[in-house]
């Protein structure tokens, strides 16, 4: 195990902050987790979960107590994670990170973040007042403008103004990969989205239709990433300020976990942010 060591996709956010995604490459697991999973909530192995939890800590030169991963649901629920957080028992602290889908904090040296396996990862860094968050946006979260309800989150919390945020929008699938049906579509054009700009409409060989009139079947894709970079948009951070990592998590599932292509059962991405 001491030859491992794990291979990040780092983000230039700022000097104030060290920004990250992890790759597939450099820990213990095996299989579909293969190799540097640290999400104990996907069926992985214990004990690879903890030891690449602890490679990935010596990678970040940080206690791997300090490494902050939610139980996500994709849902909306944000958790504000204050230097208290690190005291409490470590039941307590399972409980608050129970069903949250965005960690925002402006505690030093914690890392918060987020597990993903195409869904979407955003990383947001208030310079100003020296704060973070990270979001976990599915469709159902995009859906949700859980990016919206960060960023008001750390409003509120820190008087964050978002012109002056910098943010990440992390690995994950891409419209060509993210085919979604009807019902998807329309939940997404009735809460407003801007359907021109992030759906279309891919036709689709069928081989096993019999009747002529199906061997070709239309089929909608949408844009999550694109989705996600409108919505900080909407809520004021600028368009020079965000980076889009434009990794499709499903064509290089080599490098990255994709649920699409290896199973639920199988790893996650943790895309991760610690303020210096």
């Amino acid at each position: 195990m001491s030859n491992q060591k794990p291979v990040l996709s780092y983000y230039n956010m700022s000097d104030g902050v060290v920004a990250f995604s992890t790759t597939r490459h450099g820990g213990v697991s095996e299989g579909s987790y293969a190799s540097l999973n640290v999400n104990e909530y996907c069926g992985d192995n214990a004990e690879h979960v903890a030891a690449n939890r602890k490679l990935l800590a010596t990678e970040l030169k940080i206690d791997s107590n300090r490494i902050i991963i939610p139980h996500q649901t994709h849902g909306v629920e944000t958790r504000i994670i204050g230097s208290e957080f690190l005291a409490l028992p470590e039941n307590v602290k399972r409980m608050l990170l129970e069903g949250v889908d965005a960690v925002i904090t402006n505690v030093k040296g914690l890392c918060i973040g987020v597990s993903t396996a195409d869904c979407i990862p955003v990383l947001l860094y208030d310079e100003e007042h020296h704060a973070a968050a990270a979001i976990h946006a599915g469709w159902r979260g995009t859906l949700a403008r859980i990016v919206h309800k960060a960023v008001l989150e750390m409003r509120m919390a820190y008087n964050t103004d978002p012109a002056k945020l910098i943010a990440v929008v992390g690995p994950g699938i891409s419209i060509e990969n993210f085919e979604v049906g009807d019902e998807v579509y329309e939940a997404f054009e009735q809460a407003a989205f801007d359907m021109a700009a992030i759906a279309e409409e891919q036709i689709k060989r069928n081989p096993d239709a019999t009747d002529p009139a199906k061997r070709f079947e239309k089929k909608w894709h949408l844009n999550l990433p694109l989705a996600n970079k409108m919505l900080l948009m909407h809520t004021g951070v600028k368009e020079e300020n965000i980076q889009m990592s434009d990794i499709c998590t499903y064509s290089r599932v080599d490098d990255y976990f994709s649920a699409r292509r290896l199973g639920v059962e199988s790893g996650r991405i943790y895309t991760g942010i610690i303020l210096n």
